[in-house]
């Protein structure tokens, strides 16, 4: 039922309650304009439809996205949150005055349009609406904010370049020469199982002695990108550089493999390396060429091209769909030209003539469809 009365300061207050739902009211300067709201509202009461517009109008992307940062970031793993964190600066800057009820697709279209003019590239756009699409499906579902839809999802997102470096030449000679002669040996003990395992490098940085077996020859990772623990097996190069980290690496207070320095708070935590792998790669003549993930490609890569099977490598990998894997296998056509050499030198010729008709053709006296011959149609 609704109730219209005239404040104090000579406006209309429209307030409409009806059992089940939530009241809800607003101010108008017309009684005639509070009629028409409150039998709108009745009415999407009535059919099911009803939206609480009014906290998404005074909810700004600013302070929503205040809330989202104090409330869901901490809950994700520290790159994720710092990628939270920087991608919060620009939406607050020029979408933050924003009500969550009025940013449209249309307005985050040129928001995205403008970024990419700046010169930003589409993974970091991708990675800023990401962000603010699931602000939205968490205000929609967990803050009980009543909106029609996420204005995110209808908005084309931009196309990102996907990387398909592999080592080349002599580059990976360099670059194992370069990370052995670094005073820390935990480099090279870094880098070398990224190659030999497709592990990620904080899934190495983080492994625990007690999840390295190498009587099996395999280590668990237990803090993965996914969040799903796995196990990989170790090629015997991999499990001679653990063993040499395990019995060598000083690890008090911690079972890292590759532990760091201690912290002011007395705390041992994974090793931090991006400073020296810069190095390393400068010294190797490969410095902005080659990223550490980059290794990871030639990982996946290398035991596609050894005829390991898709399944098999995506176990090792650790992707969640063989889209993913294929992604990352970037396949050099000189071997697919030496596996298709192999594949038809291992085919057997065909055999023409009489005697290979008759060997392949089969009668009713051996259980075999009888073939006719086809007659070849000439115009008379």
């Amino acid at each position: 039922m609704a109730t219209i009365v005239k404040t104090p300061a000579g406006t209309w207050k429209a307030l409409v309650r009806k059992q089940g739902w939530p009241t809800a009211s607003k101010t108008f300067r017309t009684k005639r304009d509070a009629e028409d709201w409150s039998r709108q509202m009745e009415d999407e009461m009535v059919r099911g439809t009803f939206i609480r517009r009014s906290p998404p109008q005074k909810f700004t992307v600013a302070v929503a996205l205040e809330r989202y940062l104090a409330e869901v970031t901490p809950s994700k793993k520290e790159g994720s949150r710092r990628r939270d964190h920087t991608s919060a600066k620009p939406l607050q800057e020029r979408l933050g005055a924003y009500a969550l009820a009025a940013l449209t697709p249309e307005i985050i279209g040129k928001y995205c349009d403008a970024r990419l003019a700046e010169g930003l590239s589409g993974s970091s756009v991708r990675l800023e609406l990401a962000l603010l699409s699931h602000l939205f499906t968490v205000a929609l579902r967990e803050w009980n904010v009543g909106l029609p839809a996420n204005p995110v999802l209808p908005v084309r997102k931009p196309k990102t370049v996907s990387r398909d470096r592999r080592l080349e030449g002599d580059e990976g000679v360099r670059l194992l020469e370069s990370v052995r002669k670094h005073s820390n040996p935990i480099l090279a003990w870094v880098a070398e199982p990224a190659i030999e395992t497709a592990a990620r490098k904080m899934e190495i940085l983080r492994v625990r002695v007690k999840d390295i077996h190498l009587d099996r020859r395999t280590a668990v990772l237990r803090d993965t990108k996914n969040e799903e623990t796995r196990t990989i097996p170790l090629s015997p190069r991999a499990t001679e550089i653990f063993r040499e980290a395990i019995e060598t690496c000083p690890r008090e207070g911690t079972d890292l493999v590759f532990p760091g320095d201690l912290g002011r708070d007395g705390k041992r935590r994974p090793y931090t390396m991006d400073k020296m792998w810069r190095a390393a790669m400068e010294r190797a003549g490969l410095k902005g060429s080659l990223r550490f993930h980059d290794l990871r490609h030639e990982a996946v890569s290398t035991p596609v091209e050894m005829g390991l099977s898709d399944t098999r490598v995506r176990a090792i990998a650790g992707h969640r769909s063989a889209q993913m894997t294929q992604r990352y296998a970037h396949l050099r056509t000189e071997n697919l030209v030496a596996g298709l050499d192999a594949a038809l030198a291992r085919k057997k010729p065909v055999q023409n003539g009489p005697e290979a008709s008759s060997s392949s053709s089969t009668g009713p006296e051996d259980g075999g469809a009888k073939i006719i011959p086809f007659r070849v149609c000439r115009r008379p």
